[in-house]
């Protein structure tokens, strides 16, 4: 899992190191740069894939990604830490700078081997548009490539007439489910003829939040077998015809959740942004749930506004993101702190009386 991670120059986020945990919830406002450092992880992704010019061209340009514009900001730097929770076993070093033409290129990438609590460094590349680091499978580079390759990203707020969510699927697109949920029919039916518990379990969860949902109907398409389509059953019309379409947003993201928690083989890392959007306060309690239990073996984490959500979360589960004159702060909570507070109040009380910071009127 990632163990810490450390950032200077990037957005909001002038400087920030931060240990991470099985479990890291960022708590906080509107604008105060929750989603900014969800969004870094995708920066990274895309790094990766080799597709970090088109990425910061649809993001607005380098001006839109370093602290504050160019005229404050000429580099992002970012360090990752791989490891356990005992112990970080190696790194992943980045640095970007921007360059005439309102774009990035990657002034150096690097890895670090933890060895008898001693770092050691390698130099990969500098000065290039485009990482080939996925393709360096020597030294320290095969082992942090492994690390760079568990974690993802997940966004399944697309839930519109036109979302990939209710569309059909490649039937055999089923390795991993997309980070937008588009395969989420194909995955099920892998799951439902390949780890038949697994997939019953989703089933039966989805249910416990939906009490008219039955249960899935998945098979190929009978005019093309090649694709597939989310279908469904409702309780009490077993001739009636549903899809996707036929389901709320809030159900449907919900199935794209519970599917993504749930898999007998998720990534290391689970990151999602404001995974209650759209949900039932019964299905954001049932969501934690699922949380708490993914990260017995998976490593989440996630931005929020929800008290629902954090109700049912432990202080050190909990990171306040804050605004200051400088840009974003993040700080962890501490049972210690709050104990006396704790005996009387729920997280989410203090969070609505402003005990905790994470308030637009805070700044």
């Amino acid at each position: 899992m990632i163990t810490k991670i450390e950032i200077e120059g990037y957005k909001s986020i002038k400087h920030l190191s931060i240990n991470l945990l099985p479990i890291n919830i960022l708590l906080g406002g509107n604008g105060v740069g929750k989603s900014n450092f969800i969004s870094l992880f995708t920066l990274i992704r895309n790094i990766y894939n080799r597709n970090l010019e088109n990425y910061v061209l649809t993001k607005g340009g380098a001006d839109s990604l370093l602290h504050f514009g160019k005229k404050n900001t000429k580099e992002i730097n970012i360090d990752i830490y791989f490891g356990t929770a005992l112990r970080a076993e190696n790194r992943f070093i980045l640095g970007l700078q921007s360059g005439n033409n309102d774009n990035l290129f990657i002034k150096y990438t690097k890895t670090a081997f933890n060895s008898y609590d001693r770092w050691h460094i390698q130099d990969f590349e500098t000065n290039v548009k485009e990482s080939q680091f996925a393709t360096f499978n020597h030294r320290q580079a095969y082992y942090v490539n492994y690390r760079l390759m568990q974690f993802d990203v997940y966004h399944f707020h697309d839930t519109s007439d036109t979302s990939p969510l209710k569309g059909m699927c490649d039937l055999h697109d089923n390795i991993r489910l997309r980070r937008n949920g588009s395969n989420l029919a194909s995955f099920l039916y892998y799951l439902k003829e390949k780890e038949p518990k697994h997939f019953k379990r989703i089933e039966l969860t989805v249910k416990s939040i939906a009490p008219f949902f039955d249960r899935f109907v998945l098979q190929p398409n009978r005019l093309n077998e090649r694709k597939i389509q989310l279908e469904w059953q409702e309780k009490g019309f077993p001739d009636s015809y549903f899809n996707a379409s036929h389901l709320s947003d809030g159900t449907l993201r919900f199935i794209c959740l519970a599917t993504l928690l749930m898999q007998p083989k998720p990534p290391a890392t689970i990151i999602i942004d404001e995974p209650e959007l759209g949900l039932h306060p019964v299905a954001i309690n049932k969501l934690a749930a699922l949380i708490r239990k993914a990260s017995e073996n998976t490593q989440i984490i996630i931005s929020t506004q929800s008290i629902n959500l954090i109700d049912n979360f432990s202080p050190e589960d909990i990171i306040v993101t804050d605004r200051s004159k400088d840009g974003s702060v993040f700080k962890r909570l501490n049972s210690e702190d709050l104990q006396d507070w704790l005996t009387e109040y729920s997280l989410g009380d203090l969070w609505g009386k402003n005990q905790l910071g994470a308030q637009p009127y805070s700044i």
